[in-house]
């Protein structure tokens, strides 16, 4: 019923209330694609690619760091006996004064750090002690916030710094409990909580402690970044921390990028002397990375592979930049979707058999655009008249032919990646590594192109010819371990024969010298036998006995060397040409480093003057769209700022900048250029004027200079 004495307004909310639909993930990806389906398909390969491979790197992950997480741990439960009462022993009591401390050496690969210590917390929270916290530099400014995190992140309450703020801030917590800062606050709350423990009682579940852990469970504290600390506040937390060691059973956990020595540096003896540190020492970041390559690149169970640029251009960005293994997964994963985003014929990059069935699913334009790779054109191109005919016009033919090279494809990486490792055995312990220490390198190689026409091949099989007959065998040994690996059946034939070669390696060379030996005297026997009859004749024998006694006389083993050598060099010749030989390579591979140099590898400076100069290649905002050269009279005050300070000389006068400034905010006002009011400067404008002048010259454009107070220099010169 509406009707009311007072007027009103009446308000009808509709029974149903319509939700706006939150784009997901595959909306994004599918946006603005021709064949809707082609993109669902290509998403949910994407998506499941992906899955797997996170999959394969975080288990790898966790094994990489689960040696030197326990031993981290037996170091903690080993000095936890030595905080239970009742103990006789005098070495346990002389420890007793010391804080337990790990030095946990992890490298300068900061951004995998979290990862790391957020799995030691995890492991600590669940077999040895509740009570770990972590602290970082940023956050410890002074000694008063250091034990102020500690304290909080340990008893879950609000820890007062100063008795004059508490008035204040007791006004807006009136329920929250607060408790000083101070350790011996933190005494009396541990004694109450492993009272309560012991007793049963039930309490919190942050600070209960389970039945397979210690009466007394130390207190673990993490420091994440110790280089970023400031060496005083640490010094005093220590000194504090060991006057209360008889009372709280502390231990320290130090995260160290750079170096141990960094512990001499940041601390005196007589601090360092109250730590009984004991090193820890990680994987390398390298190592690591060389682990991801192995599990994710260097095989044949995963279709999607980055080009040898691409690769380039990821290890480059770990190795100069961040050492983070992360970053490098991210980067491969940002390889992964561009790839699937920008190919529509990745539909075909998965499982073999799912592949084989999509090949037959091609819809007309994919079936056009597969005639116009320029692998497969050249695959055309190398068959008869008859044969590229049906090709260029039978689209049934087209997908059978695909299905072919999809199947040699697959059968081109399971060869590809045992010799390439069967190659790296065999050169990485090469002088001066022609060929790479590390087989990424190796694999860069290969795929940029053929192997064997670099002179460090050429150099490296030289090397080779140098090896011991140990070494050699050795080595063999080792890449006949790899090829039993091969499910190829090319690379069980390669096996017999490799294993032929090394029985005949461990076979004495008795026979082979004798009969080297009887076949020489037979030849000498024919020559001397032989007339000379003429100068010529005589010519030639000289020539021959000269050269037979250059040319030393090849043993056993030199002989089943250059063999083996051969045999290497074959296979090498066979399966390790770059994939741009194969059919059909576009599907599977990634090359648009371009593409991925720009979202990975930024470049500050010109990514700021992209935007003060053209604001619309960010925001997108058909308002700021403006022809080259030129900038919108609607874009952000410091684009108007920096256009026209581009203008000016080395030198740039102040009150002709404001002007000039006015000038365009009027026009983007919409006055009349006639009027009066046109290009006046209020106070707005100038307060706008100095605020874009400011951020100007917090990027580094401009600064202020001593020559004439009323203008500024430009720190940049010509054009942007």
């Amino acid at each position: 019923m509406t009707s009311s004495v007072s007027k009103g307004c009446f308000v009808f909310k509709p029974s149903v209330k319509k939700r706006r639909k939150t784009p997901t993930v595959e909306d994004y990806f599918t946006h603005g694609s021709e064949d809707t389906e082609n993109s669902k398909l290509r998403f949910r390969n994407c998506q499941t690619l992906w899955d797997q491979m996170k999959a394969d790197t975080e288990l790898l992950q966790d094994e990489l760091n689960r040696k030197i997480l326990d031993s981290l741990l037996a170091f903690i439960r080993k000095n936890v006996s030595t905080f239970q009462r009742g103990t006789d022993d005098w070495a346990s009591r002389m420890r007793a004064h010391e804080i337990p401390t790990a030095a946990l050496v992890l490298g300068v690969n900061v951004p995998d750090h979290d990862m790391t210590f957020q799995s030691l917390s995890d492991q600590l929270q669940q077999s040895v002690t509740p009570f770990v916290v972590s602290v970082q530099a940023t956050e410890c400014a002074a000694l008063n916030h250091m034990i102020q995190r500690v304290l909080e992140r340990l008893m879950g309450t609000t820890v007062s710094v100063d008795d004059e703020e508490e008035p204040e801030r007791c006004s807006t917590n009136v329920n929250q409990k607060r408790v000083h800062c101070s350790l011996i606050t933190l005494c009396n709350w541990y004694k109450t909580v492993t009272k309560i423990a012991a007793s049963g009682t039930p309490g919190k579940k942050r600070t209960s402690v389970g039945k397979d852990m210690q009466q007394h469970p130390p207190i673990v504290v993490i420091f994440k970044d110790l280089e970023a600390f400031n060496p005083r506040v640490l010094q005093d937390f220590i000194l504090i921390c060991s006057r209360y060691v008889e009372q709280l059973p502390l231990m320290f956990v130090f995260g160290i990028a750079t170096s141990p020595s960094t512990i001499q540096h940041m601390l005196p003896h007589s601090v360092s002397s109250l730590l009984g540190i004991e090193l820890f020492q990680s994987l390398s970041c390298t190592q690591h990375l060389a682990s991801i390559i192995d599990k994710v690149i260097l095989t044949y169970q995963f279709p999607f592979k980055p080009s040898g640029k691409v690769l380039q251009v990821l290890v480059s960005i770990f190795l100069y930049h961040d050492f983070s293994v992360r970053n490098f997964i991210k980067g491969l994963q940002l390889a992964l979707l561009e790839h699937f985003h920008s190919q529509p014929l990745s539909v075909l990059c998965c499982k073999k058999e799912e592949a084989l069935v999509h090949a037959t699913e091609l819809s007309p334009r994919d079936v056009e655009r597969l005639q116009q790779l320029p692998s497969f054109m050249r695959y055309v191109e190398e068959q008869g008249p008859q044969e590229q005919v049906e090709l260029l016009t039978s689209d049934d033919h087209v997908k059978e032919v695909c299905q072919k090279l999809l199947k040699d494809l697959h059968k081109y990486h399971k060869n590809y990646y045992p010799i390439l490792r069967c190659l790296h055995v065999l050169t990485a312990s090469l002088p001066k590594y022609p060929l790479g220490k590390q087989i990424r390198e190796l694999h860069i190689c290969c795929l940029e192109k053929n192997v064997w026409e670099n002179e460090e091949y050429a150099s490296a099989m030289q090397l080779l010819r140098m090896m011991a007959k140990d070494e050699l065998t050795s080595a063999l040994q080792k890449c006949a371990e790899i090829l039993k690996h091969g499910k190829a059946k090319k690379m069980r034939a390669a096996l017999l024969q490799l294993d032929n070669l090394l029985a005949k390696f461990e076979q004495p060379d008795d026979v082979a010298a004798a009969e080297n030996v009887a076949g020489e005297d037979l030849t000498s026997q024919g020559k001397g036998r032989q007339k000379k009859t003429d100068l010529f004749q005589l010519q030639k024998t000289l020539l021959e006995m000269k050269k037979s006694r250059r040319t030393k006389k090849m043993s056993h083993f030199e002989i089943l060397r250059d063999q083996a050598l051969e045999f290497i060099d074959s296979l090498v010749r066979s399966h390790l040409a770059p994939p741009e030989s194969q059919p059909l390579y576009e599907v599977c591979y990634y090359s648009s480093s371009a593409v991925l140099r720009r979202h990975l590898n930024a470049t500050p400076r010109t990514s700021i003057q992209t935007a003060l100069s053209n604001p619309y290649h960010y925001l997108k905002n058909e308002n700021l769209r403006a022809e080259d050269g030129t900038v919108s009279n609607a874009a952000p005050d410091i684009c108007i700022v920096y256009k026209l300070h581009l203008e000016c000389g080395r030198l740039i006068n102040l009150y002709d900048w404001l002007e000039a400034y006015a000038t365009v905010v009027s026009a983007a006002e919409g006055k009349d250029p006639d009027s009066a009011d046109f290009g006046k400067v209020d106070e707005l404008k100038h307060a706008r004027f100095i605020q874009a002048v400011s951020e100007l010259e917090f990027l580094g454009f401009i600064k202020s200079t001593k020559q004439k107070t009323d203008h500024v220099s430009r720190l940049t010169w010509g054009g942007c």
